[in-house]
């Protein structure tokens, strides 16, 4: 294995290829520890030693310094530490390091946010938002019915509805408003995922 080519990423960091493929990323000090230079030969202890410890201890470090700042799905994540150029299968083993000690867990997250979120935001949001954090619909929708549909003994309607009015005696809506000040109003309830129907029955019911 030779090395062909090293890139600088920042002022810190350079991006090795090697046999004229990219290979990983290493801090300037650990360039001079390994001898990486470009024409150079590493052995296959060395590159054992690269990636199979200092690399795959690091990037267990920064999954778990990411989930120790925030919640992330287990898409988040892996596009977190993909973002840091780590090779696929580091990202494997940083991912089934956090999710065997449940630092990391879909299910988990998902009942979270649809808990957090369910009064103020309608189902349709509330999926697209986790649809947009790598969730699968399917995945979505068994859990948000669990926590809303089969708890309450109202329909998804009738749950809408309820949502809808109480975020209009946030905003201190009345008949009496405005036409544009009514269409402000309509404007921020569709942005939370709510039908123009469900906003206008909810409207005149709350009327």
């Amino acid at each position: 294995m030779t090395v062909t080519d090293i890139v600088e990423l920042d002022k810190k960091r350079s991006k090795i290829y090697i046999d004229g493929e990219f290979a990983f990323v290493l801090y300037k000090g650990e360039l001079r520890e390994y001898g990486i230079k470009v024409g150079a030969d590493i052995l296959e202890s060395t590159y054992e030693e690269i990636t199979g410890t200092l690399l795959t201890k690091r990037a267990k470090l920064r999954a778990m310094n990411l989930l120790q700042k925030k919640d992330y799905t287990e898409k988040q994540l892996r596009d977190k530490l993909n973002d840091g150029l780590y090779p696929d299968n580091l990202v494997d083993e940083a991912i089934s390091y956090v999710k065997s000690y449940k630092y990391l867990d879909d299910e988990r997250f998902a009942r979270d946010y649809i808990t957090y979120h369910l009064e103020m935001r309608s189902k349709n949001r509330i999926i697209q938002d986790l649809m947009g954090k790598g969730l699968s619909k399917d995945f979505i929708v068994p859990i948000y019915d669990e926590l809303c549909g089969e708890a309450n003994e109202n329909s998804d309607t009738d749950i809408e509805q309820a949502q809808i009015e109480k975020l209009l005696s946030k905003k201190h809506y009345s008949e009496d408003l405005e036409y544009n000040d009514k269409q402000k109003i309509m404007a921020f309830l569709m942005r939370r995922g709510y039908s123009i129907e469900s906003i206008k029955r909810a409207m005149n019911h709350y009327e």
